[in-house]
């Protein structure tokens, strides 16, 4: 199959080498101050690479972009040779014959199978234990997999004198699915209500469905929150999201307000990512957590339309969107009964099986009941034949192959120490990122260090392919007492720690030290940044804002050998010092004070005296 141009028809290369910059909550004013000025913006053209340097590339895949960066010689050899890992398994990872490494496909047995041999070859130990108790480096996870097929969301009521009708046709006006792991699920002439942001946030004094019961009805609903809408620093979190505004939260407040369904409506700003994204994810397979109720206590249809569909909708009821919009982002919202109801039928296949989190570890010369762990998810989409174009494979090698390949080269240079880590470092590989953080949610139900002994954890998602960066943004800026210990780690390779530039695409919830952090363990999620030591800041954010539309959950998101993977070297080396002086110590880093986690932690603390 010819790989050479993306679905959009632009050089495949010149989109693939944007990497992807993440980051969301932000810092407050205050702690702003204590930041130092970003860097001055050096706009410089990108060339476009050509065979040889691509032939270069792989057999060598380092440049000289890193001698930029203070580094000591051997932290030169190291950013080096964890280069040069990330070239060879994202290579494998993202190559066709793992079809996209979807969960409970041969992408799956491929990819698990390949992790445990590498993990194995590098001398670690398997991390879990297999139903017998023996050790294993596979944590199964019971999943359930659905392949859903939707007839089109039908509108119906009446619009003045007339009698109205809207056909939404799947994934080019909607995509409908549910949770429900039955062999089909629907909505049947179910009123619609627009319930604005679809919030109750008691803390924030927001009860978006004060007054209304919502049996039989759907809701529908804006995605994001009041404060990405107003920007009004002390509404909610601001221009940053809180957990109020994902996906997921929606859907699931729904459900506890007793409503047969809800609808998304998709604004590519306020959801952070373009329609193709939400068309392409959830049009295909969806995996869940085996469930003994098989999830009954979930709406029955789960659901997005395009804002266009949604304005057309609102038009014929006799309302304008944008109108709604703002008066649904002021305290004091009403719902409104749209006078429409919805249909839509699914028919799912319903299939169970094991999946498979990968986990392996070096045990703790001292203190080996305590552990610091590194995550990333192995899993992407897998194939989907409704994408659009001939390619049908999702790849995912910047997401996240290239996490999932760092897991290995820090798990090299670990294991390399001239001695045993006090405590145990775990390494897990976890499934089912894509599906709503499934892996790491089984993980954190289960894990194999009590979660009371696990020091800290570092997850590497999406990592950067444009080169070093000055800045190391972090996701979730100002939760907790490990960011002094990466800032100070992060000064020795002359880089500084930096607020995110999107703080309203909620990237802190998208990713899997979220599980982990819910429980009370202490997470960081990091990143290269934008003010590339090479380039210039505008050459780097226009990069990443290249990959987010072209390629992010896209067939796209294909392997480069001219990649370059120092910057993504550089920040697993963070990660490793880190880890090593976590893992080498009597600390316990905790969240700051008045952080929504530190009170989750603080109630096992008798545990780590």
């Amino acid at each position: 199959m010819d790989k050479s141009t993306s679905r959009t028809g632009l050089p495949l290369k010149s989109l693939i080498a944007a990497g992807m910059t993440v980051a969301v909550l932000g810092c407050s004013q205050e702690n702003a101050q204590n930041k130092p000025a970003p860097e001055g913006s050096q706009p410089a053209a990108q060339a476009e690479r050509d065979a040889s340097a691509a032939e270069a590339a792989e057999s060598s895949p380092t440049t000289s972009a890193a001698k930029s960066a203070p580094l000591s010689a051997d932290d030169k050899a190291k950013v080096a040779e964890m280069a040069k890992d990330l070239h060879t398994h994202i290579k494998v990872l993202a190559s066709d014959e793992y079809e996209g490494r979807a969960p409970a496909t041969k992408g799956e047995e491929l990819t698990v199978n390949y992790l445990a041999k590498e993990f194995e070859e590098l001398g670690l130990e398997p991390g879990a234990t297999d139903e017998d108790g023996n050790p294993s480096w596979f944590q199964q996870v019971p999943v359930v997999e659905m392949q859903i097929e939707s007839t089109p969301l039908t509108i119906r009521g009446k619009a003045g004198d007339q009698t109205y009708e809207k056909v939404l046709e799947p994934r080019a006006d909607m995509v409908a699915f549910t949770q429900r792991q039955t062999d089909e699920s629907s909505l049947q002439d179910s009123e619609l209500v627009f319930v604005g942001y679809g919030i109750v946030a008691p803390e924030n004094d927001w009860n978006d469905y004060a007054g209304l019961d919502m049996k039989g009805k759907t809701a529908v609903i804006l995605v994001n929150d009041p404060g990405y809408a107003t920007k009004d620093k002390d509404l909610f979190n601001g221009n940053a999201m809180t957990y109020y505004g994902r996906w997921s939260y929606k859907f699931e407040e729904a459900a506890r307000q007793g409503a047969d369904g809800a609808i998304i409506i998709h604004e590519t700003g306020a959801a952070g990512y373009p329609w193709e994204v939400v068309s392409g994810s959830w049009s295909g397979t969806q995996i869940g957590l085996e469930a003994e109720d098989k999830n009954a206590d979930r709406i029955a249809v789960e659901a997005w339309m395009t804002d266009d569909a949604a304005s057309a909708v609102f038009e014929a009821a006799g309302l304008n969107l944008q109108q709604e919009m703002d008066a649904a982002k002021e305290r004091g919202f009403k719902a409104k009964p749209l006078n429409f109801t919805a249909s839509v039928d699914l028919k799912n296949s319903v299939r169970t099986s094991k999946s498979r989190n990968v986990v392996a570890k070096i045990p703790g010369s001292k203190h080996p009941d305590e552990a610091v762990i590194y995550t990333a998810h192995w899993d992407h989409l897998g194939v989907n034949d409704h994408a659009e174009g001939e390619d049908h494979i999702f790849n995912g090698a910047v997401d996240n192959a290239t996490g999932t390949a760092g897991l290995i080269a820090i798990a090299r240079q670990a294991k390399a120490q001239p001695q045993a880590p006090e405590r145990s470092m775990i390494f897990v590989a976890v499934t089912a990122e894509e599906s709503g953080l499934l892996g790491s949610k089984y993980y954190a139900e289960n894990p194999v260090v009590p979660l009371e002994k696990t020091v800290a954890g570092i997850n590497f998602d999406a990592m950067g392919v444009l080169g070093p960066m000055r800045d190391v943004i972090v996701v979730g800026y100002g939760n907790s007492e490990l960011e002094k210990m990466l800032e100070n780690t992060a000064k020795q390779q002359g880089r500084y720690l930096s607020p995110e530039e999107h703080p309203e695409r909620g990237y802190f919830y998208r990713s899997d030290h979220f599980s982990l952090a819910k429980k009370g363990v202490p997470m960081l999620y990091f990143d290269s940044g934008t003010d590339s030591f090479e380039h210039g800041r505008q050459w780097a954010q226009e990069k990443g804002e290249a990959y987010t539309t072209h390629a992010y959950h896209k067939p796209a998101d294909e392997y480069d050998p001219a990649w370059n993977l120092e910057g993504a070297a550089m920040d697993l080396l963070l990660g490793l010092n880190l880890g090593l002086e976590l893992a080498n110590s009597r600390d316990w880093p905790n969240w700051y004070e008045g952080n929504e986690f530190r009170a989750i932690r603080d109630q096992s603390a008798d545990s780590r005296q």
